[in-house]
């Protein structure tokens, strides 16, 4: 949803450039990861919601669900977004920050649908002839959809390679059909 991306942007980017000096970006990545597991439990969003509890309800129901204790940066963190009410807006923030962080290192994620599941020499194989074509570091996220028939669809950032025979076969029935 792009309305959420536009809310949680400012987020991301304030606390990316605060703790991009700090050396701390794996640990935030890693919190801001669980706080956003937290925050997209269909429950817990619901609870968060309610009208009728409290910020200081609501911030006790959050941190009692984290594993990870908090500093007193991420406790302020997160009592900006409760005041807010942008605590559902956590992952989007997550999302936000990770491309932050991707961009920095030089890399992207790469999302890659297969029809088969891939063995680690053809993923390594795949990930390096597309790092070669998109100019980056790729992290890898690999799915599974057998309704590609055969081949894979990679989306990198905006942009989609789509080799998949599901595909050619869309492409054939468009052709035929004009």
């Amino acid at each position: 949803m792009a309305e959420l991306s536009t809310i949680a942007r400012p987020y991301a980017e304030a606390l990316f450039a605060s703790v991009r000096t700090e050396g701390t970006l794996e640990q935030w990545s890693a919190l801001l990861s669980e706080m956003a597991q937290v925050a997209g439990h269909p429950e817990v969003s619901e609870v968060l919601t309610t009208p009728g509890i409290t910020n200081q309800q609501r911030y006790e129901l959050f941190t009692g669900l984290m594993k990870t204790p908090l500093t007193d940066k991420a406790r302020n963190f997160l009592e900006l977004l409760i005041d807010n009410g942008r605590l559902t807006v956590v992952p989007n923030i997550y999302e936000e920050f990770e491309a932050l962080k991707h961009q920095l290192e030089g890399s992207e994620l790469a999302q890659i649908t297969s029809a088969f599941e891939l063995s680690p020499e053809q993923l390594n194989k795949l990930v390096s002839a597309l790092e070669k074509k998109f100019g980056l570091k790729l992290i890898p996220e690999v799915t599974v959809d057998a309704a590609l028939i055969g081949g894979v669809r990679v989306m990198v950032g905006d942009q989609v390679l789509d080799t998949s025979v599901q595909a050619q076969l869309a492409r054939m029935r468009d052709t035929l059909a004009a």
